[in-house]
C-alpha cells in the first residue's frame, strides 16, 4: 500500500493535531487493511476500529473553538483511513458528520449529553441528510414530517439509506413541520428507539459492510433535548460547508491508492503501461492540486461568502471526477489482474463510483453550480 505518512499531505508542519492522524494512519495500515476486504463485502462491521480510533482523537479534532472551526486535521485522518479502505473513510466521514452536527447545535442539553460522547467515539452513528439535502435544492421532497406536542415532536416517515448505524447508534436528519410547510426541523434519531426500525437494504456494489440500513419511524417522540436545530435553514447553512468539505478525505485517500496501484505494476507492466494516456504523475499533480485545495477552503468553514460557497462545491465536484478517473487508470494498469475478485483494484473502481455519487452526487453538484 506504501506509506501512510500524513506527511504527505499538503499540509502545514505544525498543524497541531497532525499527530492524530499519523496514529490514524498507523491503525489504518495495521488493523485496518486486513479487514478491508470482508468491510466491501458485508461481512464486517467495524465498530470496535471505530471506537479505537475515536480513542486517538480521530472524531474530535473539528470541534469549534472561540467561533471558529478547522477540518484539516479530520480530513486528513479520513484520507488515511481511505487510502486502505473506502468504507471505512466513508463510516468515518459519517462519525464526524454527527460530531459537526452536535458541536454546532445552540441545544444546550444536547450538546452537554452528547458532545463528548460522539467526539470520542463511545456514541458510533451517522447522517440522514442525503434527502434533506436533496430537498434543499429542489431535488425531492422531504420524506419525514413531524408535528408539535408538548414537550417535543411526533414524526413520522421513511428514509431508504442512513449509513453508521446499528444498535445504541443516533445520527441526524430533518423533518418537515405538518403544521408549517416549508418549516424544517433537524434532530437526532435515536436507532434504540421501539418506534425506530432498521431494515436491511438489498446488496451493495460495494461498501456493505458501512451499517447502512432504510430507516422506518414510526409516530417517534422526539423530546425536545433531541433538537440540533428549530428551525433547521440558518443551521444546515451552517455546516454545509463542513458537510461537504470533510468527504474530501474520502477521494484523496482513494486517489493515492490508486496512484500506489499504478506505482506496483509499473516494474512488470511498464513497458506497455506507458502508452495509456494516463500516468501516476498526472495523478500526482491532481491530488497535489486538491489535497492544497482542500487545505485551505478546511481551515474556514464557517465563511459565509457565496465565493467560498462556489469553491467548495466545485472542489467537491472536482475530487468525485478524479476519484473515477484515478481508480479508472488503475485498473487499465493492472490489466487482467485487476480484474480478479482478489485484487483491490476493482474494489478502488467499485468505491470511487461511490465518492461520485454520494450526496451531494455529480449531478447534484452540477445543478447546485448551474443555480448559481
Amino acid at each position: 500500500m506504501g506509506s501512510l505518512a500524513v506527511s504527505r499531505l499538503a499540509v502545514e508542519d505544525d498543524l497541531p493535531s497532525a499527530s492524530i492522524a499519523d496514529q490514524v494512519a498507523t491503525i489504518a495500515r495495521k488493523n485496518l487493511a486486513p479487514m478491508a476486504a470482508a468491510i466491501d463485502a458485508g461481512n464486517v462491521y467495524p465498530d470496535e476500529l471505530l471506537r479505537r480510533l475515536g480513542d486517538v482523537g480521530a472524531w474530535g479534532s473539528h470541534q469549534p473553538k472561540n467561533g471558529a472551526a478547522d477540518l484539516r486535521c479530520a480530513i486528513q485522518s479520513i484520507a488515511a483511513l481511505g487510502e486502505v479502505c473506502g468504507a471505512t473513510a466513508f463510516m468515518a466521514w459519517c462519525q464526524n458528520t454527527l460530531v459537526w452536527y452536535a458541536a454546532n447545535s445552540s441545544n444546550p442539553k444536547l450538546v452537554a449529553r452528547f458532545g463528548d460522547k460522539f467526539a470520542t467515539g463511545q456514541i458510533l452513528g451517522g447522517t440522514g441528510l442525503s434527502n434533506p439535502m436533496k430537498s434543499f435544492f429542489g431535488i425531492e421532497k422531504l420524506k419525514l414530517n413531524g408535528r408539535k406536542v408538548d414537550g417535543g415532536y411526533i414524526v413520522r416517515g421513511a428514509l431508504p439509506w442512513v449509513s453508521n448505524l446499528g444498535p445504541g447508534h443516533f445520527f441526524g436528519t430533518i423533518f418537515e413541520r405538518e403544521d408549517e410547510p416549508g418549516g424544517a426541523v433537524m434532530f437526532l434519531a435515536d436507532c434504540s428507539d421501539p418506534a425506530v426500525s432498521l431494515q436491511p437494504c438489498k446488496p451493495f456494489l460495494a461498501m456493505d459492510g458501512t451499517g447502512t440500513y432504510g430507516v422506518q419511524f414510526r409516530d417517534v417522540f422526539v423530546p425536545d433535548d433531541l433538537i440540533l436545530a428549530d428551525p433547521a435553514g440558518p443551521f444546515v447553512k451552517k455546516i454545509r460547508a463542513g458537510f461537504i468539505l470533510l468527504q474530501a478525505g474520502m477521494a484523496t485517500g482513494l486517489i493515492r491508492d490508486c496512484i500506489n496501484i499504478m506505482n506496483e505494476v509499473d516494474a512488470p507492466l511498464g513497458h506497455v503501461n506507458r502508452y495509456l494516456p494516463q500516468q501516476p504523475v498526472n495523478f500526482r499533480e491532481l491530488l497535489s492540486e486538491l489535497e492544497t485545495e482542500a487545505m485551505a477552503l478546511a481551515s474556514d468553514p464557517f465563511n459565509a461568502e457565496d465565493s467560498y460557497w462556489r469553491k467548495v462545491v466545485e472542489l467537491r465536484l472536482r475530487a468525485g471526477d478524479a476519484s473515477v478517473a484515478a481508480a479508472h487508470a488503475a485498473m487499465l494498469h493492472c490489466g487482467a489482474r485487476g480484474y480478479l475478485m482478489s485484487h483491490r483494484a476493482q474494489r478502488r473502481l467499485r468505491e470511487a463510483y461511490f465518492v461520485a455519487i454520494v450526496t451531494p452526487a455529480t449531478k447534484q453538484l452540477r445543478k447546485m453550480l448551474a443555480d448559481m
